[in-house]
């Protein structure tokens, strides 16, 4: 039964399925909310799903040049992370794994997807690919302190004297003691957060590694058929587990059992943080460059960072 169980933790609840209609879901009303700013009437919400078994019937070409074993093995790989991620994010009160450095994982983990799209994109033999893997890179660098800071604060304010890097101690610290997003000294982490959240995701203005009218998506160029499919779900998985990580570390006392009102109160978080984090910054803002990126975050977001870690080390 124990290994049943493991099994649909991987492979349904909170893994695979679930996160992937949750991601094709988020994915579906960003692009329409975005299209309403617009004033456009948008594709249907289900439209991502749409086009993720679309690209699963098309042909998978290999270039000739490519290492066929790298290239096809890449999008596996990114996306096994991710389903191993998902997993260990508390989900209403419900957690497939229990760990006691969760944070320090899911900090690697989170970085599978992106070298799983370096790796693939640099074995594709493409000029676009090589540009778009330099600015894959880059991008990384950019929001891996910010994330390292957030994660240090929310460690320190719930361990105290020490650092807790257990997701299951941080929910229970905010059943006990209120959301972390009520503590004056986390704001500016939970801000921060709310910006790391699309460069993470590869969201517009965040997208420089695939921007499809400069570089023709980047380390995607010579993808097709099913391994561009399942690029494109990491794409929207990562929405959702971006946005759930965010629920669980800031928002973990809004929810305290696997409920209908609890299934209710988790889709609308994750839905108003896409809105707001990604649907609203794509609307309002033109793609960055790269340099501007960089500088952006090792500025501002990992001062906004810092200056939690700060607040918190000093007892605020």
């Amino acid at each position: 039964m124990e290994y049943l169980k493991i099994l649909f933790n991987i492979l349904v609840f909170p893994g695979c399925l679930f996160v992937g209609a949750m991601g094709l879901l988020l994915s579906g009303i960003d692009r329409k909310v975005l299209a309403r700013m617009q004033k456009r009437v948008g594709p249907p919400i289900i439209q991502p799903l749409y086009d993720f078994l679309k690209l699963l019937g098309k042909e998978t070409i290999v270039p000739k040049a490519a290492n066929r074993k790298v290239f096809l093995g890449a999008p596996v790989v990114g996306f096994a992370a991710l389903v191993v991620t998902a997993a260990l994010i508390p989900v209403l009160g419900y957690r497939a794994f229990e760990g006691s450095a969760d944070l320090i994982v899911l900090l690697y983990l989170l970085t599978i997807p992106a070298v799983a799209l370096i790796i693939g994109g640099s074995s594709s033999g493409n000029p676009y690919a090589g540009i778009g893997i330099s600015r894959e890179m880059v991008t990384m660098m950019s929001y891996e302190l910010p994330l390292i800071c957030i994660f240090l604060a929310v460690a320190k304010k719930v361990g105290g004297s020490t650092l807790c890097f257990s997701l299951s101690q941080i929910a229970a610290y905010q059943q006990a003691n209120g959301s972390l997003i009520g503590c004056v000294s986390l704001i500016p982490a939970a801000a921060a957060m709310l910006l790391v959240i699309p460069a993470e995701v590869g969201t517009q203005p965040f997208d420089v590694a695939e921007a499809e009218t400069e570089i023709l998506e980047g380390p995607l160029i010579e993808y097709s058929g099913a391994p561009l499919a399942v690029f494109k779900l990491n794409t929207s998985m990562k929405m959702y587990i971006m946005t759930a990580l965010f629920s669980a570390l800031f928002l973990g006392g809004l929810a305290t059992g696997v409920t209908a009102l609890d299934v209710l109160i988790q889709v609308l978080l994750c839905i108003a943080l896409t809105l707001i984090c990604m649907t609203t910054i794509h609307a309002v803002t033109a793609r960055l460059k790269i340099e501007h990126l960089f500088k952006f975050y090792w500025t501002v977001v990992a001062g906004l960072a810092a200056l939690s870690l700060v607040l918190v080390w000093l007892g605020f």
